[in-house]
């Protein structure tokens, strides 16, 4: 079964939550895990951890989901997000920052570019290995702003749904962030051109 319409994912969300049909979880699964673990990967650079965080936040998930005290869950796609971003948050925690090389391969197979707010200028101009140490040294505001319309492609709208914040917050975020990431990418092939000369 996929996911088409917020129709569709309330219904789910709602088997969930009273029957605890785990039919209906495996659906919203099979619908959210790929976009999970890319959004992970991103953050934590390891693959093998990244499989292991995505594992664990559709488990939470599904916990919180089950319960028979929890609030009402607008979105999956918001709920799931805020999972991610807690395990990630202790996954810090608990590596203390220890971080991993990212393949550039994987990058430039999941990115997705669409042609708005100046982002497929600013890809073009940066290789995919220099774009992403930029993006790691952003905000962490922006990189998940980014990391949601250019690699997972969803809409400011989503995007505000996910991150519980307003669309125009959201727009304003991404435009910024990007202008951003222009100007750091512009001052790292700027040293670069230095050094090489």
């Amino acid at each position: 079964m996929s996911i088409k319409t917020g129709l569709t994912e309330k219904v789910l969300l709602y088997k969930i939550q009273t029957k605890k049909d785990p039919e209906a979880f495996a659906a919203l699964y099979d619908a959210y895990v790929e976009k999970v673990y890319r959004f992970v990967y991103f953050k934590v650079s390891h693959r093998q951890d990244a499989e292991d965080i995505t594992s664990t936040v559709f488990l939470k998930t599904w916990d919180y989901l089950v319960q028979d005290n929890q609030k009402p869950v607008k979105s999956f796609s918001g709920l799931v997000y805020q999972a991610a971003r807690n395990q990630i948050v202790d996954f810090y925690r608990m590596k203390q920052k220890e971080q991993t090389d990212l393949s550039t391969d994987t990058l430039h197979n999941t990115l997705q570019v669409a042609d708005d707010g100046g982002m497929k200028q600013v890809l073009i101009k940066a290789d995919h290995e220099q774009l992403l140490m930029v993006l790691k040294q952003m905000k962490q505001e922006y990189q998940e702003v980014i990391l949601l319309r250019y690699v997972e492609g969803y809409t400011a709208p989503q995007i505000a749904e996910i991150l519980g914040k307003s669309q125009t917050s959201v727009r304003v975020t991404l435009h910024r962030g990007v202008k951003v990431l222009h100007k750091m990418i512009q001052m790292k092939s700027g040293m670069k051109n230095k050094i090489e000369n």
